[in-house]
Formats: C-alpha cells, structure tokens, sequence
C-alpha cells in the first residue's frame, strides 16, 4: 500500500478527463492536479519551450511526494516523451495506452488521429500505433482550436461555434473511412458527444484521459501501490491563473464544485 498521491499534470483544463477517470476507477486515490493556465495551449509552441514546462510542472509535482506521475496532455506525452520516460518514479503520458487500444479496437485497420499541432508534427501517435499494428492505415489532424472551445467551456453537444470546427477537423478523417479515432489531446475528450454525433455510432472513439487511468489503475495494482480500500480518495487542484476561470469551468467537466480545492500558484516564483 502507498498512501501518496497521484500526480497530474496538463496545460489546462483538458487533463480532467484523466482526473474524472481516475476518481471512477481509483475511488480510493489521492490526486494532486496541477493545470498550467497561465501558459495554455501548449500545442502551438517550439518543442523546447514545451520540454521547459513540462520540467517545471513535473518539479512541482514531484513536491507533493507523488508516488506517479500522470502526464494529461498529448503535447507532452509525445513532445517531451524522453523527459518522461527519464523520470525516477513511475510516470505515464497518453500515448502507448491510447495506441494500444486504437490498434486493438479497429476493425478495417483504418484509425484516426485528432491532436494539437505539435502531438501531430512530432508524428509520435503513428509509429506508436504501427509498432501495435503494422497494417495500420493512419489519418492524422492537428486541431489547435478545439483545446480553446475546451478552456472556454464551449462542450455542449449543441453549440452553434464547436460543432462547425468539429465537423471540419473531421472531414478529412471520416473521408478516409477510419472506423477508431483516437482523441489524442485529453482536452477532446469533453468533446466526445460532439465528436461522435457527427462521426456516427459505427465509429469507435478512443478517450484518451480514460485509456490513461486504466494504465495507472493496473501499473499500481499489479506492483502493490494502491492506497487502503477504507480511504476516501481526495484531490487538491492548482492552477497558474485565476482560480475561479478555472474551477468554474471544471464544475461543468468534472460534475462537482471544486472551488475549495482550487488554489493559485505562481509556477515562476516556485523556481526562482
């Protein structure tokens, strides 16, 4: 048994998808979050201005004694994939779980790919995919304004501004007959009813925050890390940026009023 958190860390809001999966899977887990507000998106910056925030934000939680570290940004688990898998303490990012069951879950070995700009550049998700699956038939779309209809909570299955986006980023994928598409930013994943209204139920979507707290689930299972069954996980979230932006908008995706676990930090001060 090991009672120290999981450590969670995104550019902003989207990593909820993995703290949501990980509260279903690991009720009985601590989490601290840590969403870099203040710098997101980090879809559209140089690959070593990612790699210096990811080193920051993996200092940061590496002060709470984090017993894992779960990198919830497809940016960073493909960009900074070596700086993670360097990490002294288990860690795990969005890529190999969500390739993995991209590859299992096709059927006509035809998957898509929605990403940031830099997860797409960086061309991580197809050799991942390939090394599961050779036959792959791989369509890949970098989709940077989809992370800000994210952060400005535009998720609803109606609206009347991401649905066009959405359905544009698709074309592309859809025309290629993809029967999985992978949402490999874990901000798409709140996405994920628009997404799979216009793609069709025929369509397996693979939600990337999900597939990623499955890992975790079985990875500290299988070595003997979970905490006692009688804890009441808990979880303790910071952000880089106002709180209340942050906390306002997580109410919407997580399904509970996070306003008094919700802390400010400031990410430079902490490293001066």
């Amino acid at each position: 048994m090991n009672k120290s958190p999981i450590g969670v860390f995104d550019s902003g809001l989207g990593g909820l998808s993995t703290v949501r999966a990980i509260k279903k899977l690991l009720p009985n887990e601590d989490i601290v979050y840590f969403g870099d507000t203040g710098r997101v998106p980090y879809g559209t910056r140089s690959n070593e201005t990612i790699e210096s925030y990811t080193a920051q934000d993996i200092k940061f939680l590496q002060s709470f004694d984090c017993k894992m570290i779960a990198v919830a940004c497809g940016t960073v688990s493909t960009v900074s994939r070596r700086l993670i898998e360097a990490l002294p303490l288990p860690s795990t990012g969005i890529l190999t779980p969500s390739a993995k069951a991209a590859a299992a879950a096709t059927k006509n070995n035809k998957i898509g790919i929605m990403g940031t700009s830099a997860t797409i550049n960086s061309g991580a998700f197809d050799e991942e995919i390939k090394a599961f699956n050779p036959e792959a038939e791989i369509t890949s779309v970098a989709c940077p304004l989809l992370v800000s209809l994210v952060e400005s909570n535009w998720c609803s299955v109606d609206d009347d501004v991401t649905n066009p986006a959405v359905r544009r980023y698709l074309k592309d994928i859809l025309s290629a007959g993809c029967d999985t598409i992978i949402l490999g930013c874990t901000h798409f994943p709140h996405l994920a009813p628009i997404v799979q209204k216009i793609a069709g139920d025929g369509v397996t979507l693979i939600d990337s925050g999900l597939e990623e707290a499955k890992y975790i689930r079985d990875y500290l299972s299988e070595n003997g890390m979970l905490n006692g069954e009688s804890h009441i996980g808990k979880a303790r979230y910071f952000v880089s940026d106002r709180p209340q932006n942050f906390s306002s908008a997580a109410e919407t995706l997580l399904g509970e009023n996070i306003e008094n676990e919700c802390e400010f930090v400031d990410i430079f001060k902490f490293f001066r």
